[in-house]
């Protein structure tokens, strides 16, 4: 009878610790994705990477930066429209490039660009190519969605279900009616 009670007592201790690993798992599958963005990326000026199915189930808008550009200040505009939507679920995301020829060639002076002189707080990442065979994973996606940049500052919005990717070239400022009302079409979307 002891060694009955014994076992009984085994077996549900053991249940008992087993049930935090299983909660950890659904973690884990909750952060998961299987689309374009399960890709980790290096924060700019940065040891820190980060997986982009964080921003799972938000829509996207990701723009190839430089940051001695004609368009370099939409990094203003880009930081206002974070600001004003980020809480209703907009991520925008920021690959600095020098694929223009109009990047900086050390990575703390392409983050004090982004950081001091414009105040962004959206994430930017490591400089990286966005065009050809060597884009990074994120652009090598979005040029066969749409097609490849022409310049800096395009912009694409991804859905929230990344579905839909809609391309806006660097004319295109962030405070445009038209980029404007795609923004609160894929956030009304979510």
């Amino acid at each position: 009878m002891f060694k009955k009670l014994l076992l009984c007592c085994a077996i549900l201790s053991c249940s008992v610790y087993a049930q935090p690993e299983q909660t950890s798992q659904q973690q884990v599958e909750d952060t998961s994705c299987d689309d374009f963005t399960n890709v980790t990326m290096r924060k700019l000026r940065s040891k820190e990477s980060i997986n982009l199915c964080q921003f799972k189930n938000k829509p996207l808008l990701i723009v190839n930066t430089a940051s001695n550009c004609g368009f370099t200040p939409q990094f203003e505009g880009l930081e206002a429209l974070y600001q004003k939507y980020q809480d209703q679920g907009l991520v925008i995301l920021g690959f600095p490039s020098d694929d223009f020829f109009q990047e900086e060639d050390d990575e703390k002076a392409t983050a004090k660009v982004c950081f001091v002189n414009y105040g962004v707080t959206f994430p930017m990442f490591a400089t990286s190519e966005v065009r050809g065979s060597d884009a990074n994973a994120i652009f090598k996606h979005l040029n066969a969605q749409t097609s490849s940049p022409n310049w800096n500052f395009y912009k694409y919005l991804v859905s929230a279900d990344r579905k839909q990717v809609e391309r806006f070239n660097s004319k295109t400022k962030p405070d445009s009616d038209k980029l404007v009302k795609a923004i609160e079409q894929a956030i009304s979307d979510i």
